[in-house]
């Protein structure tokens, strides 16, 4: 099992800041279920070199911004499904914020062409969110975000240089969009098999952080996207996570693992709904 490797020295929960994130994991059928993974660049501070969804941290403008251009879920919905009091919406417009920066990829609309999806990846880095949702207005696109679906979570245990309390979702694919690596924070990309993303890492040929391995197992369930999908919707009650720490790595275990047993109920860590 991948592990986060745990810094001795830094064993203060309060010596991290722990930030709000949010990773989506982009799913189609190719014929069998496929996922959208992407290699984290080898100098940054946190998962260098290894292969997770895209994502990252939730920006302070990201609820105003799903108020402007999100669809079809309502901030009280979306703040109710995560159980904080208001701002739930950040958490899904940073996945589809996030998806924009690191693949060119824009999630939750229909058919966009190459061309506005350039423009669109152009206008969020240049000019941030603001500008992404003024393109996005002039071109009377919105953001149907009810088809993102939260179904997994999960903070950085003590020990690593960045804690990120974590949001997963899942969505489908769209439709005639080819995901192109930002070569920055993400060095490349790749459509595979979740079984055969952790054969690759089995044989060392895959670096994976935990829970992205534990993600990779719950969608190998699935046959095919849209069993994954309706699963998801359905928003079956939350497994919570264990995690372990054995010389100074953390393994993330859940309900049926014969590890889960004997694993710590103290270390910060989450839960599942796909399975």
């Amino acid at each position: 099992m991948p592990a986060f490797h745990r810094n001795q020295h830094i064993d203060d929960p309060g010596a991290v800041p722990v930030r709000d994130a949010a990773t989506v994991l982009v799913i189609r059928d190719g014929p069998d279920l496929e996922v959208l993974m992407v290699q984290r660049a080898r100098q940054l501070a946190f998962g260098a070199n290894a292969w997770v969804y895209p994502g990252g941290r939730v920006d302070q403008a990201d609820a105003a911004n799903a108020a402007r251009v999100g669809i079809n879920l309502s901030d009280a919905d979306a703040s109710a499904m995560l159980d904080v009091e208001s701002g739930g919406l950040a958490w899904w417009f940073a996945a589809v914020r996030e998806t924009v920066e690191e693949v060119g990829m824009l999630l939750g609309t229909p058919a966009v062409d190459a061309r506005l999806l350039a423009e669109l990846r152009t206008a969020l880095d240049r000019d941030g969110g603001d500008g992404f949702c003024a393109l996005l207005e002039q071109h009377e696109i919105v953001l149907d975000l009810s088809a993102l679906h939260e179904v997994a979570r999960f903070v950085t245990p003590v020990g690593p240089p960045r804690r990120f309390d974590a949001r997963f979702f899942v969505t489908k694919a769209p439709l005639e969009q080819v995901p192109q690596h930002d070569s920055k924070e993400i060095v490349a990309t790749q459509w595979i098999k979740p079984g055969d993303a952790i054969g690759a890492w089995r044989a060392g040929e895959l670096e994976l952080m935990a829970v992205t391995h534990r993600m990779l197992a719950c969608l190998d369930r699935f046959d095919t996207a849209g069993d994954a999908l309706a699963r998801a919707a359905l928003r079956p009650e939350a497994a919570h996570l264990r995690v372990d720490d054995p010389d100074g790595e953390y393994l993330v275990y859940m309900p049926g693992d014969p590890e889960y047993e004997t694993a710590e109920l103290d270390v910060e860590h989450g839960s599942i709904r796909l399975y």
